[in-house]
């Protein structure tokens, strides 16, 4: 067997993926990157297409590999940064986001901030999650989804669909849907996780409109993936 003697970091950013191989010495040997399309559908409004995503992520992997004639089976480790607030709701059973991924930089969900400071959320949230009440995040874009694809939220009820941050997508699909996490890192960025023990919170998510899901630390291994289980 070849020595797993690389580690792969996975940069998934807003207007392009990454894939960087580093070698034992953290001297990088391979980099490959590409761009994928913007949407803009009304001012103010940004969304990406998150197969768009796993499709231009997926390849610069298999380039970055190809390009220092590396196999899938010398990595011995993915790790992945990408952008956090950007959010994602898919199919459980198919893997089919329902919606495009609404952007962080998108400000649609703004009345639905202003409606949870009329209703008194402002400072509870603060206090749990350490973000004022903003667009920015990612707890309302998931449930301006919920609220305006017909039918989204009956399915979430009945355990139908995920929604994620760009993290949880891409575990997801290199997973073929074993695993649905993200890391403390993005979940505080999702005005749902509680900062003080750790949890996303499935109070906040229950006000906010949906379910939670599993956050865990940075450096956790999530699952093992092996070479000739998955097709890059």
């Amino acid at each position: 067997m070849t020595d797993k003697k690389y580690i792969v970091a996975l940069d998934q950013g807003t207007t392009s993926s990454r894939a960087v191989v580093m070698d034992h010495d953290a001297n990088i040997v391979s980099v490959s990157q590409r761009e994928f399309e913007q949407i803009y559908p009304k001012p103010g409004w940004v969304e990406h297409d998150p197969m768009e995503i796993w499709a231009s992520q997926s390849s610069t992997l298999v380039e970055a590999l190809a390009k220092a004639d590396i196999n899938s089976d010398q990595i011995a480790a993915i790790g992945i940064t990408n952008q956090r607030e950007t959010v994602v709701v898919w199919e459980r059973e198919t893997g089919k986001p329902i919606y495009n991924a609404i952007v962080w930089q998108c400000r649609r969900t703004a009345e639905i901030c202003e409606q949870l400071k009329r209703d008194g959320m402002e400072e509870y949230i603060r206090k749990a999650t350490g973000l004022v009440v903003d667009p920015y995040f990612s707890g309302t874009k998931v449930k301006w989804i919920l609220d305006h694809v017909e039918g989204s939220r009956e399915r979430a009820k009945r355990g139908e669909l995920l929604f994620g941050t760009v993290d949880t997508w891409l575990i997801w699909k290199m997973t073929q849907g074993r695993v649905h996490v993200t890391d403390y890192t993005n979940a505080s960025r999702t005005m749902l996780f509680n900062i003080h023990d750790l949890e996303l919170g499935r109070q906040d998510a229950r006000r906010a409109g949906h379910s939670a899901r599993h956050a865990a630390g940075s450096a956790q291994v999530f699952r093992s993936v092996r070479p000739d289980q998955h097709r890059w």
